[in-house]
């Protein structure tokens, strides 16, 4: 029997999406001087949509970046006790130093991820500042970490599963929430 709730299908996503863009001019007043950077792997194509978005309200092309932070997870040891752990790579097109970065990911959750990209963003350059945007919300903080744009807030529990599947990596766009099995 399958346990899981569709939370943003494929509209949903695409509305989320045009007012996190929005957000992040309004707060940033403008994006001159603001870079995209996406977690892998998800996080990249939500960075890439955000700045498609962007190009449409401002005419401006923000810089799109993305960022591997196998190495900098503190649960690397525990992943991957019986393999090596696979290097994807870091692209940043710009210099960072100076520049408003907005990390983007798909879920925030424990905040562990966006601790390791904060550590890997800064051992790139010295951002301005960095701010957070994030598709869902599920809550369940370990680290004193919160998003500064978020598509949706979903409480959940422990037990459950958020699973985001987007078009570039999965064929069909939307967000369910699962029962962990």
């Amino acid at each position: 029997m399958d346990k899981s709730r569709l939370i943003l299908d494929q509209d949903a996503i695409r509305r989320a999406l045009t007012r996190i863009a929005h957000e992040i001019i309004e707060r940033n007043k403008g994006i001159s001087n603001c870079v995209l950077v996406g977690i892998k792997t998800r996080g990249i194509y939500l960075a890439q949509r955000l700045a498609e978005r962007i190009k449409e309200i401002e005419s401006f092309d923000v810089p799109v970046g993305e960022l591997d932070i196998t190495l900098y997870r503190d649960d690397l040891t525990f992943k991957h006790e019986s393999q090596d752990p696979v290097i994807k790579g870091t692209q940043l097109p710009v210099d960072i130093t100076g520049k408003t970065v907005i990390l983007v990911d798909d879920v925030l959750y424990t905040g562990r991820t966006v601790r390791a990209g904060l550590d890997a963003l800064i051992d790139h350059g010295r951002p301005q500042s960095i701010q957070l945007a994030v598709l869902v919300d599920r809550g369940h903080r370990e680290l004193p970490i919160r998003p500064d744009f978020v598509g949706k807030n979903v409480p959940t529990s422990k037990e459950e599963i958020i699973a985001v599947q987007l078009f570039e990596t999965d064929e069909q766009d939307h967000v369910q929430i699962k029962a962990d099995k």
